[in-house]
């Protein structure tokens, strides 16, 4: 697969062909929502807490007679129902992570990468870098070229002042190589890889 190379201004910088093994595949929806789910059970807290019968502090006194009041016969005012006693089956401090095979978590980095590929959303440019950390004129660069939902990768190291230009620009993220992954690629409309970023990427799958 063969795209253009653009720069932020609009010019263009030529092309670069795009491995098919990792672009020009037949997108599976269920190993994306493998990995998506995968991803985002690793980063619920799990710390969500509310106290069961056996941690409330109450009095142990019977509440009424075991015989002869009418009603039922109840011993522990701790019990879930009643006001102030614990909760039943609530929720308690666990993880929720998963497992998930790194074959699989490779294989629907591919997939999500060649979904994006076949909506014909994917950017290349030739950097991302900027000599000034001016917000103003990086988005004016961006609505120049039509970016108003995107993440941007990088090499393996992102360039500060990009970084610190972009980060209060709304819909916009900017990740290095290393963190590339497929939620943050399916939550933007468009993927914008710099050709540092494409070398990297078939450099790990080759």
């Amino acid at each position: 697969m063969k795209l253009d190379v653009t720069t932020f201004e609009g010019a263009s910088a030529g092309s670069v062909e795009l491995s098919d093994e990792i672009f020009g595949l037949d997108p599976r929806q269920d190993l994306i929502q493998r990995y998506v789910l995968w991803q985002l059970a690793r980063r619920q807290a799990g710390t969500h807490k509310s106290k069961g019968r056996a941690e409330i502090w109450r009095t142990g006194k019977k509440l009424v007679k075991q015989k002869g009041s009418g009603g039922a016969r109840h011993g522990s005012a701790r019990a879930p129902q009643f006001r102030g006693g614990g909760k039943a089956f609530g929720p308690v401090v666990r993880s929720h992570e998963h497992d998930l095979p790194k074959k699989v978590r490779a294989l629907a980095l591919r997939h999500a990468l060649s979904a994006k590929a076949k909506d014909g959303a994917i950017l290349v440019v030739e950097n991302a870098a900027v000599t000034e950390a001016k917000t103003k004129a990086l988005k004016a660069s961006f609505e120049k070229i039509g970016l108003g939902s995107a993440l941007i990768v990088d090499g393996a190291e992102v360039n500060e002042n990009f970084a610190l230009a972009a980060r209060n620009i709304p819909n916009i993220d900017v990740l290095p190589i290393q963190g590339i992954n497929v939620y943050d690629i399916l939550r933007r409309e468009k993927l914008v890889l710099t050709k540092a970023a494409v070398d990297a990427l078939e450099a790990r799958f080759k």
